[in-house]
């Protein structure tokens, strides 16, 4: 088995929580970046773009999620919980989905790219010996947030929030899918 293989088959992501410093730095971060980029992205589109927030814009965005959570009220959202990855967080990136105008590749293509990008910075960042984690969560679907924190085009989206800094060397693995179970296989 090539030494590839054999780290998709292994690897774990490292809860962004107990992410510390320190963090790559920046040429470090625009190697992984350009290894993300390498992703099939239908027609050399390029639907996506990244945002690197280092520690300062974590904390402001930190307390922005905080303040939109708690407009929501705590029946559609925790506000704590809506702003912790913010405010423990040592470095990330965003993954934008930006679709392009394109009749021949619909978007929800564009998004897939997208998301594809998130799977191969996070692969990047932990086969470069980092710990990383892709997250989502409320605020980054929250339009106010996106638009006044993250300054998104009306057309973009949040792919996925990827944190990236220095880990548990091992974690534990998780039960993992029954691949059988979720399998086809079509004969005729």
């Amino acid at each position: 088995m090539t030494d590839a293989l054999t780290f998709l088959k292994t690897r774990r992501s490292r809860p962004a929580k107990v992410l510390t410093a320190p963090v790559p730095d920046r040429a470090a971060l625009e190697a992984l970046l350009c290894v993300a980029a390498r992703t099939p992205d239908h027609g050399k589109l390029e639907p996506w773009r990244f945002i690197v927030l280092e520690q300062a814009a974590l904390r402001r965005l930190g307390v922005l999620a905080h303040n939109l959570a708690e407009a929501a009220g705590p029946e559609v959202v925790d506000a704590n919980k809506a702003s912790q990855q913010f405010e423990t967080g040592q470095l990330a990136v965003v993954v934008v989905a930006s679709p392009k105008p394109c009749d021949k590749f619909p978007q929800i293509e564009q998004t897939y790219s997208a998301g594809a990008v998130c799977l191969s910075l996070l692969n990047a960042a932990l086969a470069s010996g980092w710990g990383a984690n892709w997250l989502s969560g409320w605020a980054s679907h929250n339009r106010n947030f996106c638009t006044e924190g993250l300054a998104l085009a009306p057309h973009e989206h949040v792919a996925g929030i990827i944190h990236i800094g220095t880990g548990p060397a091992q974690m534990p693995d998780r039960p993992r899918p029954d691949v059988i179970a979720l399998t086809q296989w079509i004969h005729k």
